[in-house]
């Protein structure tokens, strides 16, 4: 070999041995650049799935709490149904009642609800008959001249004592809708224990 191809030769490996050298260089960069993204992707992953972790927790129990609620509220509507019902059955059974017991109910709220006893007692269609010995006994018992109204009143029972201008509502609805303000507590405690 002469001179110039040693000279080229040289050159040639030099240059290869220094593009081997960058190439590894760079290679070494490169795995060190994926090494970091991976250390950085892999830490990225671990805090996000801590986070949705954490959420998915919170969430679950946001649902539970939700759910909880909503078994309460549907448990609460079904006691107040139930003590409506009972409020109910009792304007029932009131509305119900015939002969002497109906009688003597009405003639003793007649007795009661009566300030001047002079009063006129509209009864209830189904009531009438009723009223009329109600009117009969409340007047023999306590002394008062009351009187059995022609008309009829719009309830489902008992009656509305007129005295001029003054009503007082002894329909059975009305009886039961204020007990029911008074005594719903007591109810609900008898029905739920």
């Amino acid at each position: 070999m002469n001179g110039l191809e040693r000279i080229t030769s040289r050159i040639e490996a030099e240059t290869k041995a220094e593009i081997d050298g960058i190439l590894d260089s760079g290679k070494a960069e490169v795995q060190r650049i994926v090494d970091s993204w991976r250390d950085r992707i892999d830490a990225e992953a671990r805090t996000l799935a801590e986070r949705n972790e954490k959420a998915a927790a919170e969430r679950e129990e946001r649902l539970k709490s939700a759910a909880e609620m909503d078994a309460r509220k549907t448990i609460l509507q079904a006691k107040q149904d139930m003590v409506e019902e009972a409020y109910a059955l009792a304007l029932d059974k009131l509305c119900k009642l015939d002969g002497d017991e109906k009688v003597s109910l009405l003639a003793d709220l007649l007795a009661r609800a009566s300030s001047t006893g002079t009063e006129e007692a509209v009864f209830a269609a189904a009531d009438r008959d009723a009223g009329a010995k109600a009117v009969e006994k409340a007047n023999a018992a306590s002394g008062r001249k009351l009187t059995l109204s022609q008309e009829t009143a719009p309830i489902r029972g008992g009656f509305i004592l007129r005295d001029r201008n003054v009503e007082v509502n002894c329909a059975f609805e009305t009886l039961v809708r204020l007990q029911k303000a008074e005594t719903a507590g007591s109810v609900a405690k008898l029905l739920f224990q």
